[in-house]
């Protein structure tokens, strides 16, 4: 190609970037601000895929404006927030009855329970919708938010007055001082069918879940007052009232004048549970709204009280889903990726195709076993299934490609630096051995760092990480913070200027203030993600104790949720003196906050606790986990530092020490009893 042919088709290029910068701006102001969409989720994936595509193959094109270079999200401002006065969990997802089983087992074994103790569980259809918290004082409505992160949601509160099954007074007097309901806002199909009849078909919605969702958060409460929404009730956040069970709350809310489920029912085996899980799946296309699985809840307040939660997950509870959207593709190639802990995953590149409103064009192959089994190759047609937000996976062949190529055989050298590759006992997955200096892991660690969980620096996304760091402006964590002596030479690219650099710059700085746990999950660390990272940092307090203690193998044995693989990786990770510079580096550069201990006026509060013995009464791990709800820290061996020593049957060693050393001792019933539990 000559070179004034390349200069045209550049010109080209860019000025398609332009018109694609401006559509996706006009309707990301029609989808967040204005809550009126004018292009179906579809077409507007497609200008996005279209977009990002045309960048990433001529990244010195991309303009100043470019849709992935503005920060911020048009919908920060649009709410108010509120608090929630109990967190809004979010479910463990199961797939099949195993998921059950192993659900029931994991919680027995918790409870110190028989294999044979049957619970009694809540069994509900999963509504797919917006949940949403209303929180009632002494009868009357004072707010509605969205769940938000958890923690913290969107003021509702003048849009959810006027859909029914949400009265702004509860019915009886017999109503508690305060009470937060928790439920999900829907669209019955047919009311979806009819609102979509009524607008123009560049507004359609592409399905109910998005139409409540569009519809709730309207800025002007009257538009929300014209859609046809629903609510079910199915949760208990904070109340004054002391309930037994969930039935007996949901006999309140009847009383009320709340809805529930109808479709609700109460089993006690694993047989009677997947017998109601087919029972719905196979009335599913009748029921009124769209579904998405089944909900399984122990009825017990006190059973759930004790089993508690790990990370935004409740132990007591699961959501066994229904099988996922299906569709038929061709398999254009297979890619090798390489991910920031060094796992070399297959992904095949598919023709694009629609699954409910959202375009695909790759899928996982997961990894070499599974390519092998399946008999998959480039230019078959195959079976894609999409379920929710996880990554579209490749189900199976349906018609072999008449020229089929040879079947991808495991690397043994890495695709990115070309280092030897490992497959590790008991494991299925490729990884390359060089963490040091392979691209990809350096990238996918720097990428990681600097996202949204963990140091969450706003305008360095990964497109950015990858520019600087093919520049040679980036090597490593530290490198983000001295990132301004480079300022000459950001200037210089194109979509960089003063402004953009410095807000960079700001962000940066903002960042340098980072809670324990946050910082301790930046690092990528394998096996330790955002819940166990909560719990490291509970037990170490502060930077200065996790880099000196780290390696106690019998400390974090004793942290409850921290099991073999993630101590294992954790003391192998503490061990490399590269890594343990990098952190001593940061430690100097950053304030990292000390983990906070909820106030608490438990006698075990920040007391050092020994468990030995067998308990009778509790698991050992039901008993850790009491143990740290009462702010109390875990200790495996005995010394003068201990405050107190708990014994069960045949304490042994440890019980001796303790009388030398004149420590309090308290039996498995006495601490009990000191619990209040």
């Amino acid at each position: 190609m000559n070179k004034n042919k390349l200069v045209k088709d550049e010109n080209k290029i860019k000025k398609r970037l332009v018109e694609l910068s401006l559509l996706i701006k006009k309707h990301n102001i029609f989808y967040h601000q204005n809550d009126k969409p004018q292009i179906t989720d579809a077409e507007y994936d497609a200008l996005v895929i279209e977009n990002n595509k045309l960048e990433k193959e001529f990244p010195h094109l991309i303009i100043k404006n470019s849709p992935n270079l503005s920060t911020g999200s048009p919908l920060s401002n649009k709410f108010e927030k509120i608090h929630h006065k109990l967190p809004m969990l979010s479910l463990q997802n199961a797939f099949d009855e195993n998921d059950i089983t192993d659900f029931l087992d994991r919680i027995k074994k918790f409870l110190n329970l028989e294999k044979n103790y049957k619970f009694n569980f809540i069994c509900e259809p999963k509504i797919d919708g917006l949940s949403i918290n209303l929180n009632y004082e002494f009868g009357v409505l004072v707010s509605a938010s969205t769940r938000g992160d958890g923690k913290i949601g969107e003021n509702v509160t003048n849009n959810v007055k006027h859909i029914q099954g949400i009265p702004i007074m509860l019915k009886k007097n017999n109503v508690p001082q305060q009470v937060e309901i928790r439920g999900e806002i829907f669209l019955n199909k047919i009311d979806f069918v009819k609102l979509n009849n009524e607008i123009e078909d560049k507004n359609k919605f592409s399905n109910p879940r998005n139409a409540a969702a569009g519809s709730l958060r309207q800025l002007d409460s009257k538009i929300t007052r014209m859609r046809p929404l629903k609510f079910l009730a199915h949760g208990l956040g904070k109340t004054t009232r002391e309930y037994l069970t969930i039935s007996d709350f949901y006999r309140d809310l009847k009383n009320w004048g709340i809805p529930i489920n109808n479709l609700s029912n109460k089993y006690s085996t694993i047989d009677e549970m997947m017998n109601y899980y087919n029972q719905i799946n196979n009335i599913r296309q009748d029921i009124a709204y769209d579904l998405d699985g089944i909900v399984f809840k122990i009825n017990e307040l006190k059973l759930q009280n004790r089993l508690g939660f790990v990370g935004k997950n409740p132990r007591w509870a699961i959501a066994l889903k229904f099988k996922s959207e299906k569709a038929i593709t061709t398999i254009k190639k297979i890619d090798l990726q390489v991910g920031r802990t060094g796992a070399i995953t297959p992904v095949a590149r598919l023709k694009e195709i629609n699954i409910g409103g959202v375009l695909v064009s790759n899928a996982t192959l997961h990894n070499f076993d599974e390519i092998e089994k399946k008999d998959i190759r480039e230019g078959d047609r195959v079976e894609i299934q999409r379920a929710g937000d996880v990554i579209p996976q490749v189900l199976k062949v349906i018609k072999k490609d008449k020229n089929r190529k040879k079947l991808i055989e495991p690397p043994k050298h890495c695709p990115i630096c070309g280092e030897l590759t490992i497959k590790e006992k008991d494991e299925t997955i490729i990884r390359c051995v060089n963490s040091k200096t392979c691209d990809a892991q350096i990238l996918g660690s720097l990428i990681h760092f600097v996202s949204k969980k963990s140091f969450n620096i706003e305008g360095f996304g990964e497109k950015q990480i990858k520019q600087f760091y093919k520049l040679g402006f980036l090597k490593n964590y530290n490198d983000i913070f001295n990132i301004k002596k480079f300022k000459k030479d950001i200037l210089s690219l194109e979509g960089w200027g003063d402004l953009s650099f410095q807000n960079l710059i700001t962000s940066i700085n903002r960042s340098k203030k980072i809670n324990l746990e946050k910082f301790i999950y930046s690092l990528g660390i394998r096996y330790v993600g955002e819940t166990l990272s909560a719990l490291i940092a509970k037990e170490f307090i502060n930077i200065k104790n996790l880099v000196d203690s780290i390696n106690d193998k019998e400390k974090l044995q004793n942290i409850d949720g921290l099991g073999p693989k993630a101590i294992n990786s954790l003391h192998k990770y503490f061990q490399d003196k590269h890594n343990l510079k990098t952190i001593l580096n940061l430690k100097n550069s950053l304030e990292i906050i000390d983990f906070t201990q909820p106030k608490s006026d438990s006698l075990f509060s920040n007391k050092n606790i020994v468990f030995t013995g067998t308990l009778s009464k509790l698991s050992r791990e039901e008993a850790k986990h009491l143990a740290t709800q009462l702010g109390a820290k875990i200790s495996s061996a005995v010394s003068s530092k201990t405050d107190f020593v708990i014994i069960g049957e045949k304490p042994g060693s440890k019980a001796k020490k303790a009388k030398e050393l004149g420590l309090t001792i308290l039996t498995e019933q006495e601490w009990i009893k000191k619990t209040n539990v």
